[in-house]
């Protein structure tokens, strides 16, 4: 099974392109089959990881932030894979 963790998070206006850096460089314990990094409007940043695991297995997640980059918590799901079309 393929599970996605998604990680999204809104920064302090003006440090979008900070908290994308901070989430590029940010290394997992372990290696997920693959990992995407998307932007979005009013400095949003959107991390999905896609893991070879059951929905509810134990796996590495990106944690929030330090200091005062954010303007509110880390969103975060988990959504199993249900193939492509």
């Amino acid at each position: 099974m393929t599970v996605a963790l998604m990680w999204e998070a809104k920064a302090v206006e003006g440090r979008g392109a900070e908290l994308l850096a901070w989430a590029r460089a940010w290394e997992l314990p372990l290696t997920p089959l693959r990992r995407e990094f998307f932007r979005g409007p009013q400095d949003r940043v959107l991390v999905i990881t896609w893991w070879d695991a059951a929905h509810d297995a134990e796996l590495p997640e990106l944690p929030e932030p330090d200091g005062e980059l954010l303007t509110r918590p880390v969103h975060r799901w988990r959504f199993e894979s249900l193939g492509a079309d």
